[in-house]
């Protein structure tokens, strides 16, 4: 696992609180306010920035986040452009925790053992890779784990005890569970199934336990604090930067992604306080 990763959880258990992982889209709504955007991040609240790069054909995303995606494209955002974020990001942030979040095909074409050797050169700490399950990430794993990185892999609800087996075996970072069946963003977390969830991923595995997809408010993210190590959130803040784009004001999008990470992170922060009141 990166340094930064697992001090960051680390730390976390030390606070006995869970984290918050922001989710953005790389070059969204254009590269200089996505700079802004993800250099505001730590300070609103974010224990851990998740950063999408940009894919044509973004099969697991909802609406928000493909529309991201189309106007990171549109930008001029790619895989190379991402990783240039996040080498301007660590010129002043050198603590908070990076994952690159996306799909195979960007980082086929750039090969694993260059992508490998790019992200921890940037100052990234792991990836999530989507569509590639772990009877494929092999190459991608070991090209990883010559740069000290993590691959993140997924565990949904229709994970079966023989599947939930195979996704465990040599995981590393953290468990990603995904909370809904179905797209980013597409419908809210049945609090209640993502605790069963949790409590069943905890007891076979000693890596933290991150809960997304689902995740739009500050009661949602309030109550899968309770269990998990870490809240992630995306879509919700994706939909503050439409917005504004929509109402031509996408310059005050830094300010507005900002305000809804402290909203939703000064939830997740009180969360296990308020079970015990």
């Amino acid at each position: 696992m990166s340094v930064r990763l697992s001090a960051r959880f680390a730390a976390l258990k030390r606070e006995n609180r869970a984290g918050l992982i922001a989710y953005v889209m790389a070059d969204d709504p254009d590269p200089d306010s996505a700079l802004e955007i993800v250099r505001a991040l730590p300070a609103a609240g974010a224990d851990i920035i998740e950063l999408g790069f940009p894919f044509t054909d973004p099969m697991a995303d909802g609406p928000s986040i493909q529309r991201a995606g189309q106007r990171s494209l549109k930008a001029g955002g790619s895989l190379n452009s991402t990783l240039a974020l996040l080498t301007a990001f660590r010129q002043t942030d050198h603590d908070t925790p990076v994952i690159l979040m996306g799909y195979a095909n960007p980082i086929e074409q750039m090969g694993y053992e260059a992508f490998a050797a790019n992200l921890s050169g940037a100052g990234g700490d792991g990836a999530i890779v989507v569509d590639l399950p772990p009877e494929e990430d092999g190459p991608l794993r070991a090209a990883f784990a010559r740069h000290g990185l993590p691959i993140i892999r997924l565990a949904t609800p229709t994970t079966n005890e023989t599947r939930l087996t195979t996704v465990l075996a040599q995981a590393s970072g953290f468990v990603y569970y995904v909370s809904v069946t179905g797209v980013t963003g597409a419908k809210a977390v049945g609090a209640e199934a993502a605790r069963a969830a949790v409590s069943l991923l905890k007891a076979r595995t000693d890596l933290p336990v991150a809960v997304g997809f689902g995740v739009r408010d500050a009661a949602s993210a309030a109550s899968i604090a309770q269990v998990a190590d870490a809240v992630v959130v995306g879509s919700a803040f994706v939909d503050e930067i439409a917005r504004l784009v929509d109402d031509g004001r996408a310059h005050e999008a830094p300010r507005a992604v900002a305000a809804k990470v402290r909203e939703l992170s000064e939830a997740v922060r009180a969360a296990r306080q308020m079970e015990r009141a």
